[in-house]
């Protein structure tokens, strides 16, 4: 069987019913709890600037670009371009995407969630919990090895990654199991002991919902539907399961073909990425998210700790550059500023939800790139990160 995979190596404060959190099973710390180190200066809010950067839907080709910026230091939000080119309707801020990889924040938040209530712990060897997966022969992999991309799995065998829009149409509805994907990347000899190296690997993650639904009798997302998006009142954020389809309004995605026409490719089979890239959401949902996360609420607050952690400084990823990935998140330093979060792309989607730790600078952006694994993807994110961390010259005297 071949798959549409694609690389994913590129770039609000929320009040809470405590009996929602109670019967979500959630033990939030207090925010007081919460470690927070104050963020360096940060420049005031450019609006000009920012409209522009989201204005500019040719660096990369795009169809629509949202940005929503919250925080203490000043709110902003800006979008343009079209939800649907039939009829030409304007992008909102209701419309939801493919969030990608985003998904593995609301996973390992799940995960560590159960860790807390002891159900399993971060050094359990994830073939004590799901012994048909991984093979006798490897090196124990953990649950911290998968939550932090160190599990050393091998590549994947037998899967193509697409590199023309006329390749991903062709196994757009290819269907995987879960297990029929992990077992894709198991059949070589590991690339690393688990825990000596780093390597960002969706199949981790696709492992990791396998063990929520072991650990809690219940499909991965209906864990995450009980545990976050209903507690944070995540109306817009959708677990689609086996449906290829995005229901209710939405931005569509599109693929530049050979003869220049875009074509739709928002329905699209999510199989191979369930636990790791299949969730749907909104930016303004996302931002709840990372907000609610970062405050405290969701998780007790050594486990939070966590997830604003790296690897030990040995730990190097497959290139010899520094880890870049904690427990669910992963690090940005852009002008000195440090930002966790996560970027997320599938065809005709790109999206990227940032915060300083403190929560005084956020951001979300979607936007709709219409080219398949060209580098130019991540480009309007960095424009962005970096428009809201650049200190602006002091005006003249």
């Amino acid at each position: 069987m071949k798959s549409t995979r694609m690389s994913r190596r590129a770039f609000v404060g929320t009040t809470l019913a405590a009996g929602a959190l109670a019967a979500a099973g959630v033990r939030p710390a207090t925010a007081a709890a919460v470690p927070r180190a104050p963020s360096p200066p940060l420049p005031p809010l450019d609006p000009a600037a920012l409209g522009a950067v989201v204005g500019d839907l040719e660096h990369p080709p795009s169809t629509a670009a949202r940005l929503s910026v919250g925080g203490t230091d000043g709110d902003w939000y800006g979008a343009s371009g079209v939800a649907d080119i039939r009829t030409g309707r304007p992008v909102t801020p209701h419309d939801k995407v493919r969030i990608g990889s985003i998904t593995k924040v609301f996973v390992a938040t799940v995960v560590l969630q159960l860790v807390a209530e002891g159900r399993v712990g971060l050094d359990t060897p994830v073939r004590r919990v799901l012994p048909e997966l991984l093979p006798a022969g490897f090196a124990p992999v953990t649950v911290a090895h998968l939550l932090d991309h160190t599990s050393g799995l091998p590549d994947h065998v037998g899967v193509p990654e697409p590199r023309t829009a006329e390749e991903v149409f062709r196994h757009r509805f290819d269907h995987w199991t879960p297990g029929e994907w992990v077992a894709t990347a198991t059949q070589g000899p590991p690339k690393f002991a688990p825990g000596t190296r780093q390597e960002y690997r969706g199949v981790n993650y696709v492992l990791a919902a396998l063990l929520v639904d072991r650990l809690t009798g219940r499909p991965y997302e209906e864990a995450v539907t009980a545990r976050v998006l209903r507690p944070l009142e995540l109306a817009h954020t959708v677990m689609p399961g086996d449906d290829p389809r995005i229901r209710g309004h939405h931005a569509h995605g599109y693929l530049t073909t050979a003869d220049g026409r875009l074509r739709d490719i928002t329905v699209y089979d999510q199989s191979s990425s369930r636990g790791e890239g299949d969730m749907i959401s909104t930016p303004g949902d996302l931002d709840r998210m990372l907000s609610a996360l970062f405050s405290g609420v969701l998780l007790p607050a050594d486990l939070l700790e966590l997830m604003f952690t790296l690897p030990p400084a040995e730990v190097l990823m497959l290139d010899g550059s520094p880890a870049r990935y904690s427990t669910g998140l992963q690090r940005a330093v852009v002008n000195g500023v440090t930002l966790w979060g996560k970027t997320g792309e599938t065809y005709g989607y790109r999206n990227a939800a940032f915060s300083t730790r403190d929560r005084r600078r956020r951001f979300t952006l979607a936007h709709h790139p219409t080219g398949v694994r060209d580098g130019a993807e991540g480009q309007l994110a960095a424009r962005v990160a970096d428009l809201l961390t650049r200190a602006r010259p002091a005006a003249a005297p």
